[in-house]
């Protein structure tokens, strides 16, 4: 008996030391390769559904196209207008490069993958700057960045707000230390740099270096490092495109954006977005109030109930989550316009505020049943687990039920290919979405003179100082000038069904394009049109 019992002994001990558990494969490290994972597969999903890689969205053309002409010695701001910091157009053009073996299309598809990655990436980096509180944490915080469905529908293309949050996250995994703003130098400054750069690629970056700048206030020198880090990050990406072209750098990036006339979009909306709930654009708009004012009573709730349970006020980490996130909410409502991407901005802050008082508080009350009861170990290590098994089913089941209701809806259009066949290669296109073009690998021209425009929209709100054509960019001599100029050198125009939007059709531009050109496809949303032969027409160069 005895020696069976040490014989099973043995056996049990071999299998453990045969078997070990890598020291890498902790609770924790679990959690944040599980959020992951559920980031990856769905935002994976939503780009891969059939017809997805080839359907063109608005903002990869200008992303993207500028990335193009960059690498083909267009400079952005001085050649052509683009409304947003360069910090997009410096990520995209290593993948631009790949226009000039393969053509701007796979080019775009790869940009739209690396997109993919850099939202998985995020979650990654947010369960890494909250692993200190354990896996409950990192699963409440992961997973609601992974489902967060603005978040998830904002990298199946190239835009700005799946990068924007990835560097963002990646200075803040440096800049704080646990709980706490960190005392070291090194990291301090490339946290700022990080921020920096985020802000090189959209200015909401401003938010969250506030805020942090404010945490460091009690110690002037940790604010002083932190800013000359988000200084040096910022300028220079910034630099040489403001010094090549000032005064249109300044008109592109801060005038467009700022002086933006047009119509407002309802608050209703921006909140149902916000609020990250599949489905909540339909709700009405009392609904979709009561559930902003449940989701903000909720965090004002558990961060008083964690400072009662702790006695201590929330720490650096906690204000500046709660704070980032409630002043992105209030930029959100301020401006006229407002798309529904936007708010994967705010998709990690609004995961952390309501994670860290939930980690905190539940600790705390951990800790408080541990001195209640005099064996704890055998009933807590059990809750936790269960409960940290549910909040792992719950995150993959959000996924499941997201996968019909977090699609993007597909409109059948035009195939690119088709437009491919159409246009001749190093053919002059005139056209006012610049990603149709990208997909059919017609988006560069050898044509003298042919029209370098990657943002037909942000032309006219550049030149025309936050006018759109609806609200009379096409009165201004400089917008009408360059849109005289992209049609007179075109072989070809592509409209899009909403070419009304951004181009400021008027009478003389309107005139011009009748005589000179001839419709050559027209079919689900695009509309191809070529210029007709010489004799034709008898109209001369426009303008």
């Amino acid at each position: 008996m005895t020696t069976t019992a040490a014989s099973g002994s043995s056996g049990g001990t071999a299998a453990s030391r045969r078997w070990p558990r890598p020291a890498w494969l902790t609770p924790v490290n679990a959690a944040i390769a599980v959020t992951t994972l559920v980031a990856l597969v769905l935002r994976t999903y939503l780009l891969l559904r059939p017809g997805v890689l080839t359907v063109t969205q608005y903002d990869d053309g200008p992303y993207f196209g500028s990335a193009v002409r960059l690498v083909h010695g267009v400079l952005p701001y001085r050649d052509f207008a683009f409304v947003q910091p360069p910090g997009i157009t410096l990520l995209m053009s290593p993948i631009g490069l790949v226009s000039y073996p393969t053509g701007t299309a796979w080019g775009l598809v790869i940009a739209r993958f690396l997109t993919v990655l850099a939202g998985a990436a995020a979650v990654t980096l947010t369960g890494l700057l909250v692993r200190h509180r354990g896996p409950l944490a990192v699963l409440l915080a992961g997973g609601v960045l992974a489902l967060y469905p603005p978040g998830a529908g904002a990298s199946h293309t190239v835009l700005l707000e799946p990068w924007l949050v990835l560097f963002c996250l990646a200075g803040a995994v440096a800049i704080f230390d646990g709980d706490q703003v960190t005392a070291t130098t090194r990291r301090l400054a490339w946290g700022g740099v990080a921020f920096g750069f985020a802000g090189a690629i959209k200015a909401w970056a401003i938010v969250p270096v506030l805020i942090i700048a404010a945490l460091c206030l009690p110690n002037l020198r940790r604010g002083g490092l932190f800013l000359a880090g988000v200084a040096a990050g910022f300028l220079a990406p910034i630099l040489p495109f403001a010094i090549a072209a000032p005064r249109l750098f300044y008109d592109d990036v801060v005038v467009a954006q700022l002086a933006r006339i047009g119509h407002r979009d309802p608050t209703s909306h921006r909140l149902a977005s916000m609020i990250g709930i599949p489905g909540a654009q339909n709700w009405t708009k009392a609904t979709v109030v009561d559930a902003c004012l449940a989701l903000v009573a909720f965090v004002i709730i558990a961060q008083a109930a964690a400072w009662l349970a702790t006695r201590r006020p929330p720490p650096p980490l906690e204000w500046f989550a709660t704070l980032s996130a409630a002043l992105i909410v209030a930029i959100f409502l301020w401006p006229p316009y407002f798309a529904s991407h936007y708010s994967a901005f705010l998709a990690p802050f609004l995961a952390l505020a309501l994670a860290l008082p939930v980690s905190r508080l539940v600790a705390a009350a951990a800790a408080a049943g541990t001195r209640r009861h005099a064996a704890p170990g055998r009933v807590g290590p059990w809750l936790a687990r269960a409960g940290l098994v549910l909040v792992g089913a719950a995150i993959v089941a959000g996924a499941v039920a997201q996968v019909p209701t977090g699609s993007l809806s597909i409109v059948r259009r035009a195939s690119p290919k088709v437009v491919g066949r159409l246009v001749p290669p190093g053919a002059c296109v005139a056209t006012d979405q610049a990603s149709f073009l990208l997909l059919a690998n017609r988006f560069t021209s050898n044509v003298p003179g042919c029209s370098q425009m990657v943002d037909g929209l942000g032309t006219d709100l550049a030149l025309a100082r936050g006018r759109r054509p609806a609200s009379g960019a096409g009165k201004v001599p400089a917008v009408a000038a360059a849109w005289n100029q992209a049609f007179s050198h075109a072989g070809y125009v592509l409209l899009s069904g909403k070419s009304g939007l951004r181009i400021p059709w008027t009478p003389q531009l309107t005139g011009y394009f009748d005589r000179n050109f001839k419709l050559m496809l027209h079919g689900y949303g695009y509309t191809l049109y070529k210029r007709k032969p010489p004799g034709v027409s008898s109209a001369g160069p426009l303008g």
